[in-house]
């Protein structure tokens, strides 16, 4: 099962990526959004809107999928896929776990 712990706002997964493996970034959830990649910024918009409706990632918003969603993560092309999927995947995970605790 995927450590959801581990994902960020836009729906990756910093563990692995090589910058934050060799020190150049700290990672989305560890720096709260500001990282190298949004420094002119001064934080990443997608962490900073999941911030402000109370959700580790845009999957799990009550306003998914929002219009600026596309152009936020222009990166992933089918970033509406891959947040409903996720979504999905958290939501089972979550039935899950509350079954296994009910017993």
């Amino acid at each position: 099962m995927r450590d959801f712990s581990t994902i960020t706002a836009c729906g990756e997964c910093c563990t692995e990526c090589p910058k934050k493996k060799d020190g150049r970034c700290p990672g989305c959830i560890e720096a709260d959004g500001r990282v190298p990649e949004w420094a002119q910024s001064g934080r990443c918009r997608v962490h900073a809107c999941t911030r402000e409706h109370h959700v580790q990632f845009c999957g799990l918003c009550a306003e998914f999928p929002c219009e600026k969603l596309p152009s936020l993560i222009s990166w992933n092309p089918g970033i509406i896929e891959h947040m409903a999927a996720l979504r999905d995947e958290y939501r089972a995970h979550e039935s899950h776990s509350q079954k296994g605790e009910a017993q």
